[in-house]
């Protein structure tokens, strides 16, 4: 899959190093060596990836992040984030902004291009259908969740909710297979296919933002959720008359 990808990234070596290893791969390159450079460009021409450094001048990587995920026209981009910072709390703070995943500096380039591949892959799967093979509208439904796959959109108590593509990925099939619990491993399969660079943190995260947003939608961030946690194994969608145990 040829795509646009735009790369945020003050180091010009780091820069051009990318930027050659993604044009290697058939994608068309944008770099901007700032966050307010990267703004403009995402509003001028969306790309299809969106590669950013979280430490670079005036507005920093994080935030780009965040206005991506604040605006109706650009929530569906995928996310990489670049940082020199290696600890977990760095990394779960990238993907609580939205980003969909996180790569730490010194990176090798082919692991770079593997996850951009995975990512832009994920986005290709998500996408609609052309026209004419379009079937019937598909929506699915665990208590007060529904997912409409062709649509791209997530619904829980009657409110709709605003998924970054990892999260809709998480959602998407745990409404598949309600009441059934699904493993992280099983989860990273869905949202990275068989690369092997993701740990399985990202999906506790993505797990904690969707859980957050199904309270919010409730009007009530004390209730508990259908989204529930299976100490040890993984998660599961339950309808809220069969729930067995609290979700956090």
């Amino acid at each position: 899959m040829c795509a646009h990808v735009l790369v945020a990234e003050d180091d010009a070596d780091q820069a051009e190093l990318i930027r050659r290893y993604l044009e290697h791969e058939g994608h068309t390159v944008t770099v901007t060596g700032d966050g307010r450079s990267a703004l403009d460009q995402l509003r001028r021409r969306p790309p299809d990836l969106v590669i950013l450094d979280v430490m670079m001048p005036g507005v920093d990587g994080l935030d780009v992040c965040r206005v991506i995920r604040a605006d109706s026209a650009l929530v569906h981009l995928p996310v990489l984030v670049l940082t020199a910072r290696s600890s977990e709390d760095d990394l779960l703070l990238g993907l609580d902004v939205g980003a969909d995943d996180y790569m730490t500096k010194p990176f090798s380039p082919r692991e770079l291009t593997a996850r951009a591949r995975s990512l832009l892959r994920r986005v290709q799967r998500n996408s609609p259908p052309p026209p004419e093979t379009l079937e019937p509208a598909r929506v699915l439904r665990v208590g007060p969740v529904s997912v409409d796959p062709s649509r791209h959109e997530v619904h829980a108590y009657g409110q709709s909710i605003t998924c970054t593509p990892g999260e809709f990925t998480v959602m998407e099939m745990l409404t598949e297979y309600p009441g059934h619990v699904l493993t992280r491993g099983q989860l990273l399969e869905r949202l990275h296919g068989y690369e092997p660079f993701i740990t399985p943190r990202t999906v506790d995260v993505h797990v904690m933002n969707l859980r957050r947003k199904i309270k919010q939608a409730a009007g009530d961030t004390a209730r508990p959720t259908p989204l529930v946690t299976v100490y040890g194994v993984g998660y599961k969608l339950v309808d809220d008359r069969f729930r067995e145990a609290p979700s956090d």
